[in-house]
């Protein structure tokens, strides 16, 4: 007996200790397979919002006029009314939704990349703002992350500010997906939904402009650091006649997320893609990512590279209802500086070089 429990001491002596010691061994040897589905979990995250911004529109319009043949057909006729009756709410504020931007897919969506948020100047709820996002990207990951969930924490860093990105407004013709949009604070880029966030809903509202859009698209490529803006002054104008301070945003990373294949200006593929660009309101690149099952391969699932999003000082600018074109010119001057400086102030602490260049076309 006393030779079975000298062998054995922790039968009587220190037990607590070694079965607990037992358990964190046991949960590092499982730790592999938690993390496998925690990148698993990650990566389908981010591939269903690439499928759901790609084909949902397409796929529920297909469906909806496919159930009107089918016994179904009251589901799309109750559906369709709903539509017509609702057809204005996206210009009017949406209709987003706590629960669906608290989502914990955005979670895994965020820590896929990761996506950071950082805030360098506090901003007052009294005051209505104007965000440009620059650069594009192929799909905005940095902008929706940030302004269309609260995986990163937007309105705790922003206390009394609401965000609203806005997109194309051909996105909310499509059922279904004008509804999913709309629960994450997403608005239609047009000067009527715009508008309305900015001089009929309060204070404390932050439009997101992704002021490049489908022509900066067609320029995104790892390495690169282009936005297209000289010739982009429509948000400033906007923010002169309803007072919204501007506030220039950077997300270091975006450009990293696919490759792409860019066509120079004359050839005959770049002519195509922007002849398309104006007639489905969005650029057709020509890009990849990885592939689903094997990193090495390619695909649409974008690569793991990390996207941080700086917020800078916002710019105050004074409510001109009718301002001349030397007072709009004046402010997007000075929001080509304040951009500038975001981006050489903080380049070397995200991944970029001293050497490097902010491109403005």
């Amino acid at each position: 007996m006393k030779t079975i429990l000298a062998a054995y001491p922790g039968v009587l002596k220190g037990t607590g200790s070694s079965i607990l010691s037992a358990l964190q061994d046991l949960s590092v040897a499982f730790w592999p397979c938690r993390y496998k589905m925690e990148k698993h979990l990650q990566v389908i995250s981010v591939l269903q919002w690439v499928i759901s911004f790609l084909a949902m529109g397409a796929a529920c319009t297909v469906l909806l006029i496919y159930m009107f043949c089918t016994d179904c057909w009251l589901i799309s006729a109750i559906y369709t009314a709903w539509l017509i009756v609702d057809w204005n709410t996206p210009k009017r504020g949406g209709r987003r939704s706590s629960w669906v931007r608290n989502w914990t897919v955005w979670t895994y969506f965020r820590d896929y990349f990761p996506i950071r948020l950082i805030k360098t100047h506090n901003l007052l709820p009294s005051r209505n703002y104007i965000f440009g996002y620059h650069p594009h990207g192929i799909f905005c990951f940095g902008a929706f992350c940030n302004f269309g969930t609260e995986a990163t924490g937007f309105t705790k860093k922003f206390p009394g500010i609401k965000p609203s990105l806005a997109t194309l407004a051909g996105n909310f013709r499509m059922p279904v997906l004008r509804d999913y949009l709309m629960s994450g604070g997403i608005c239609p880029v047009n000067k009527n939904s715009i508008d309305y966030l900015l001089s009929c809903n309060g204070t404390g509202n932050a439009v997101v402009i992704v002021v490049g859009g489908a022509s900066e698209s067609l320029q995104c490529a790892p390495g690169l650091n282009t936005v297209t803006l000289k010739n982009r002054k429509g948000f400033v104008r906007l923010a002169l006649q309803r007072g919204s301070d501007l506030v220039p945003v950077y997300s270091f990373g975006e450009n990293d997320a696919y490759k792409q294949v860019i066509f120079e200006e004359g050839t005959y593929w770049r002519t195509i893609q922007k002849r398309l660009q104006k007639i489905i309101g969005f650029a057709p690149c020509l890009f990849h990512g990885c592939g689903l099952f094997f990193g090495n391969s390619w695909g649409i699932v974008p690569y793991g590279n990390p996207i941080t999003t700086v917020v800078g000082e916002p710019i105050t600018v004074p409510k001109i209802e009718d301002p001349t074109e030397e007072m709009v010119d004046l402010y997007h001057a000075m929001y080509i500086r304040s951009l500038q400086d975001l981006f050489d102030r903080y380049k070397t602490r995200f991944g970029l070089k001293e050497s490097d260049v902010l491109y403005i076309q």
